[in-house]
């Protein structure tokens, strides 16, 4: 029951705060509210601006988007937070002008790691591992482009190449030839 986490994780000592968690605990309206109505506004729309030319939107971009491709377009990026409901394509407001910049780093003949992508669980980073495999194998202009994946234990199975699903995971491969992407986590990225 919430009451009894709420008298176990808190133990005021101070004497002007006696019986204050049974005070609180005593009105029920305090622990206890709802239901509560969301009302969720639709996303604005976006210009419709063609923002990467050889790779293709499959969605047309929201405003909160538009803003982020802007600041982040290769050249001279700037910080950018973004922070905006489920579902909104936080992803792509920095997963795509990342590409845009490995994709033109490539072509420059410039190799090895052009991004770090920090995730906090490796379930999050192995998901966004396939997005970015299946991105690069089906748009023509990335191809070329690789992403490694550096999290927790050597796979038993682990890869040596990208494919339409997985990106590299081969410890070996990913050090003798750094990825343009690389996906880890804090620990790995500090055993690194």
């Amino acid at each position: 029951m919430a009451s009894d986490a709420i008298r176990t994780a808190f133990h005021p000592t101070t004497p002007g705060f006696a019986g204050l968690i049974e005070r609180f605990l005593a009105d029920r309206d305090q622990l206890l509210k709802g239901p509560f109505v969301s009302v969720s506004l639709p996303f604005r729309e976006g210009s419709g601006r063609d923002w990467f030319p050889e790779i293709p939107l499959s969605f047309p971009p929201y405003l909160h988007q538009e803003q982020a491709f802007e600041r982040l377009l290769p050249g001279s990026p700037a910080n950018t937070l973004v922070a905006t409901g489920t579902g909104s394509g936080k992803t792509e407001c920095f997963l795509l002008p990342l590409l845009e910049h490995c994709l033109q780093q490539h072509r420059q003949g410039i190799r090895g790691i052009k991004a770090i992508l920090i995730y906090p669980m490796n379930a999050l980073a192995t998901d966004q591992a396939k997005r970015i495999a299946r991105l690069i194998h089906t748009v023509p202009a990335l191809s070329g482009l690789r992403a490694g994946l550096y999290i927790g234990d050597q796979e038993e199975q682990s890869t040596i190449a990208m494919g339409p699903e997985q990106v590299i995971t081969d410890r070996d491969t990913l050090h003798k030839a750094p990825p343009d992407l690389l996906l880890t986590n804090y620990k790995q990225l500090d055993y690194l």
